[in-house]
């Protein structure tokens, strides 16, 4: 069986997620036949040239990564390829597709399934259905649309505890080492916290998994022998067990695999050693969630970390040598112009440049967060209350406390202070 996996974004370069790497090498470990597209801002490939791909490849099941500024691109993907075949099936997956209400897809179409739960484990189980000529029974982890047309919500499908159960996207070279520019690596996923602006929490049920420490080593090695000369580590609390990232900076430093690093966590979770064994490992860069520096505002959004803490862990930071990142939002519950002036302010007197992560961004209130269950008690006026189903809020809001003009006021500001003019390397 053939399977395609296309992950599209035309507002950067051409990559392949982790997340869809995974995934692959998780199907083709089970035999399935499968190949990616990435789709990007460099990529020249038309819509006949897209169809005649897919009528080359012949794929039984095609997965479409979904985040709400591309859902247009997606369902206009799905289109080309049901009249390539409407025999294909489509799977909507990614973070537009996890929350998504199960009446969107009476909006859709030309999408059969959006899954719910585990890329790996929900994408074989619709590849099987497929292999047995009943898609649409005997399933969890997705919603779908019967042969009677009805839409229905499927079990929840559990993924693996031991991530090592997962096989490596790397050691399986799933990827083009040719074009990689950065080997984006996972050693963990979820998070245990419950900020109401996020949706990771929600989509892990709060909990971490996590990779063994030889495994994330032994892709290390495999990556340094690709001639990748750098490293972006995406867990988003990477050092919460620190014996074990302890454990993990101290093999990179005596096996002499110590590269150019990326990598970010919670303000709270650094301390002096940590940084010296990632400084001496090649860590160039930390990245840390301020969100806000308003000290009426950063309480209000379920973190749990004082401004007082990531100034102290921006310090230890750059007395070690290491760059410092900080991720902010403005147009947050509570917070009015000033409180969103003084976030500004807290970067520039903490010495962080204001350029790649560290340019601010409005607060998106996507599906899965909490914010996006409960906007109406935080003061939330959505402006585009008529949008599809499978389109969120946004950032298309104002609220008690800021107008939308005050809130792209924000914006200009924050951009004539960068550095680069507002380009973010997305994370």
């Amino acid at each position: 069986m053939n399977v395609l996996l296309i992950e599209i974004n035309p507002f950067s370069p051409a990559s392949t997620p982790i997340s869809v790497g995974y995934i692959a090498a998780y199907l083709q470990s089970r035999g399935v036949c499968v190949k990616i597209l990435a789709i990007g801002q460099d990529t020249t490939i038309s819509a006949a040239g897209l169809q005649a791909f897919v009528r080359d490849f012949r794929p039984a099941l095609v997965g479409l990564t979904a985040y709400q500024r591309t859902m247009l691109y997606v369902l206009g993907l799905a289109k080309l390829i049901k009249a390539v075949d409407h025999h294909i099936k489509i799977a909507l997956g990614g973070p537009q597709a996890t929350f998504l209400p199960s009446a969107a897809l009476n909006e859709m179409p030309d999408v059969d399934y959006i899954c719910r739960s585990n890329g790996e484990e929900t994408l074989l189980a619709v590849a099987d259905a497929i292999c047995r000529q009943t898609p649409y029974s005997g399933l969890a982890g997705v919603t779908l649309r019967n042969e009677d047309g009805a839409v229905l919500d499927t079990p929840a499908l559990k993924g693996a505890v031991d991530l090592d159960d997962y096989p490596s996207p790397y050691l399986n070279d799933i990827f083009d080492y040719e074009h990689m520019r950065e080997a984006i690596m996972l050693t963990s996923r979820g998070c245990p916290h419950h900020c109401i602006f996020c949706y990771t929490p929600h989509a892990f049920n709060h909990r971490i998994t996590f990779h063994s420490v030889e495994r994330v080593i032994e892709e290390i090695r495999w990556i340094k022998k690709k001639g990748i000369s750098r490293l972006w580590f995406a867990d988003p609390n990477i050092s919460y067990q620190w014996p074990r990232v302890e454990e993990l900076l101290d093999r990179i430093l005596s096996e002499g695999l110590q590269t150019e690093i990326w990598l970010q966590t919670r303000a709270d979770l650094v301390n002096p050693e940590m940084m010296d064994m990632m400084r001496r490992a090649g860590v160039t860069t930390i990245a840390f969630g301020l969100e806000s520096a308003s000290a009426k505002v950063l309480p209000k959004l379920d973190k749990h970390v004082s401004v007082e803490k990531v100034a102290r862990a921006i310090r230890i930071a750059q007395e070690h040598g290491i760059e410092v990142e900080l991720f902010t939002i403005f147009g947050l519950p509570y917070e009015t112009f000033d409180d969103a002036m003084a976030t500004l302010e807290f970067v520039k007197k903490n010495n962080v440049k204001i350029m790649g992560n560290t340019n601010s961004q409005q607060m998106q209130i996507y599906f899965g967060t909490h914010m996006a269950r409960h906007y109406e008690d935080y003061g939330i006026r959505p402006l585009n209350s008529r949008r599809p189903a499978y389109i969120s809020i946004g950032s298309q809001y104002e609220t008690d406390f800021m107008t939308h003009e005050e809130i792209q006021k924000v914006q200009q500001i924050w951009r004539a202070n960068s550095l680069d003019r507002g380009r973010r390397i997305v994370s």
